[in-house]
């Protein structure tokens, strides 16, 4: 379906459920190597500190282990622009979801180093695979 750019990112919406979604979306994530290190459920979140409604929403905290320990090791510090983020959400139209990633380069590109944008760039290439593959 549709495909967006984002200033710091991209999305794309799925004529697939949620359920439906986070299912391919892990499935093609381990098909790049991406493990999910963390999980927010943001609906239920929003409800229980604020009981406000929100759409079906979460956050996944994906992470490729070799990628990320090359990063680590250039350095230590760059754990905190990790894990990377991936998004699911309800969509507007019923039956449909929308899945965003955080371009990595942005992510990345915050550190000012030339010499891991290496990094950023196949980082970026997995996240836009498993994208083009939903």
């Amino acid at each position: 379906m549709d495909m967006a750019d984002l200033d710091y990112g991209f999305k794309k919406t799925l004529p697939l459920s949620l359920e439906e979604a986070d299912r391919r979306v892990r499935e093609e994530l381990g098909k790049e190597g991406f493990g999910i290190l963390t999980e927010i459920d943001v609906k239920a979140t929003l409800k229980e500190k604020l009981d406000v409604d929100f759409r079906p929403y979460k956050i996944l905290g994906a992470c490729n282990p070799t990628v990320a320990h090359r990063a680590l090791s250039a350095e230590t510090d760059m754990g905190l622009l990790l894990p990377c983020n991936v998004i699911l959400y309800k969509g507007d139209e019923e039956g449909s979801s929308v899945v965003g990633i955080l371009d990595p380069r942005v992510q990345l590109g915050l550190t000012g180093r030339e010499d891991v944008a290496h990094l950023a760039e196949e980082v970026r290439s997995r996240l836009m695979r498993v994208l083009e593959a939903l």
